[in-house]
C-alpha cells in the first residue's frame, strides 16, 4: 500500500467504485452520485487548496480510497475523513490514519483532529479507538438511510492525548 498525492488520473477510478460500493455509500452517508467531471472538479480543488491535505490510498498503482484533512490554522485544528472503496480488513485505513495524524500533529503542529462516524460502522469505530480517539458527542439522527435514522458520533484526538 502506498499513499500518494490525489492526482486527476484516479477520477476515473473513483467513479468506477469498488466491489462494495453499496456498502461505501451508507458508510459515508452519500445519497449523490457523481459523474468523471465532478471527481475531476474535485481532485483540481483539493490540489489548489492549502488547507487540505488529501492522500489516495493505492495498491500498485490502483486508486483504492482517500484520507483528507481540512485544516483550519487558526484554531490548530483539522477535520479528518477516509473512505476506503476497496481493499476492507488489510489494516489500510489505520496505516492511512496513522500517517495523516503524524503530519497533523508533526508537521503542521495542530493540537485537535476531529471526525464523524455514523453508529453504524464498528469497524471504523474500533480502528479510531485503536488509534486514540475518544468519542465527545453524539449527533442524533444525522442520517436517514432507507428510512431508517442514525446517529453520528463526533470522536476528536488532541496532540497531548496520550497515544
Amino acid at each position: 500500500m502506498e499513499l500518494v498525492p490525489l492526482r486527476k488520473e484516479f477520477a476515473a477510478q473513483m467513479h468506477a467504485g469498488g466491489p462494495d460500493q453499496a456498502e461505501v455509500m451508507k458508510l459515508t452517508g452519500t445519497h449523490a452520485t457523481f459523474e468523471p467531471a465532478d471527481y475531476e472538479a474535485y481532485i483540481e480543488r483539493t490540489l489548489n487548496d492549502p488547507d487540505r491535505y488529501t492522500r489516495a490510498i493505492t495498491e500498485d498503482g490502483r486508486f483504492l480510497g482517500e484520507v483528507v484533512l481540512t485544516v483550519n490554522p487558526h484554531n490548530r485544528s483539522a477535520g479528518l475523513r477516509i473512505f476506503l472503496q476497496d481493499g476492507f480488513g488489510k489494516g489500510y485505513g489505520t496505516a492511512a490514519l496513522k500517517h495523516v495524524l503524524d503530519h497533523a500533529f508533526g508537521e503542521r503542529n495542530l493540537h485537535r483532529v476531529e471526525l464523524e462516524v455514523y453508529e453504524f460502522n464498528d469497524r471504523a469505530i474500533h480502528v479510531y479507538r485503536k488509534l486514540g480517539f475518544r468519542e465527545e458527542g453524539r449527533r442524533r439522527d444525522a442520517l436517514l438511510w432507507d428510512g431508517q435514522f442514525y446517529d453520528s458520533i463526533v470522536m476528536s484526538i488532541l496532540s497531548t492525548d496520550n497515544i
